[in-house]
């Protein structure tokens, strides 16, 4: 049994597992909901399983590093820790049609990374022969997850929202039912972004930590800085505006929204698009 195998297994669970949400919001039947978070954490399990696999096996060709070095691995990783922070959620405030909309996330990020990403191991560059490396992209990693799950809480939200405020809308009134109420939704995607921030913050300052270690210096505007700064600055405005000025409703959740939308061009359109000292994670 080979990483890649389960790797591609935990794509097709998380794809089962997605169809059963779907499938969950148009029966409404729990035992279908039941089904659906069960695969989606059968998936998580195989990937968990996947991950230490594939560490070991480069420890077999002689590389020995944590599966955290290129676009790939990063983005296998990123689909684990949704399925992690999602599950946290679900198993403590037991709102399960969440899933619907934060699955997707994870289902995306498998399948490029198996369809359309270079899964080869290789060894790491020497900017990379650090513990820094578990440290900052692990504390990263976790907050770019919350912030999935935020933006997915968002998103029901927005739709929740119009439903209500729509009288005509009687169509949508089967599945929107099922949907949390509208203040309970407001305070998960505010808890989303609480579990977030801080690891944001985290792997921001072992990044800098890690930079002075492998260039010499703990910031130099490099483009992923740059861009990760300005994550920073929309979660605390975020937090800011919510705390002082009392921000709740359709403006937190078109934030939330707007700050996962940078969160993945700091992470996916910086490597891809941008050159800098981050740009050997773009190309593998």
């Amino acid at each position: 049994m080979t990483s890649s195998l389960l790797f591609n297994a935990t794509t097709f669970l998380f794809l089962i597992s997605t169809i059963l949400f779907f499938a969950f919001l148009a029966t409404k039947q729990n035992a279908i909901g039941l089904s659906a978070s069960m695969a989606a954490f059968l998936g998580w399990g195989v990937e968990t399983v996947a991950i230490i696999l594939r560490w070991k096996e480069s420890y077999d060709m002689g590389h020995g590093h944590a599966p955290l070095s290129n676009l790939y691995e990063s983005v296998v990783f990123f689909a684990w820790t949704i399925i992690l922070i999602y599950g946290i959620i679900e198993l403590k405030y037991k709102y399960r049609v969440v899933g619907a909309f934060v699955l997707p996330f994870a289902l995306f990020g498998m399948a490029w990374a198996q369809l359309g990403l270079h899964s080869g191991i290789e060894p790491l560059v020497p900017a990379l022969q650090s513990n820094w490396l578990l440290y900052h992209v692990i504390t990263c990693f976790l907050g770019y997850a919350a912030f999935a799950v935020a933006c997915g809480i968002s998103i029901m939200y927005l739709i929740k929202a119009k439903a209500e405020g729509d009288s005509s809308d009687a169509s949508a009134g089967g599945v929107i039912s099922m949907f949390p109420a509208i203040r309970v939704l407001d305070d998960l995607n505010y808890k989303a972004i609480m579990i977030g921030f801080p690891l944001l913050t985290l792997g921001i300052v072992t990044g800098a930590a890690w930079a002075n270690y492998a260039w010499g210096t703990y910031w130099s505007w490099d483009p992923k800085e740059t861009w990760s700064l300005i994550v920073w600055f929309v979660y605390a405005a975020f937090l800011h505006a919510r705390i002082t000025r009392g921000w709740v409703g359709k403006r937190a959740a078109w934030l939330s929204i707007i700050g996962f939308a940078a969160t993945i061009f700091c992470y996916l359109g910086v490597n891809l698009f941008l050159s800098g000292l981050h740009s050997y994670g773009g190309g593998r």
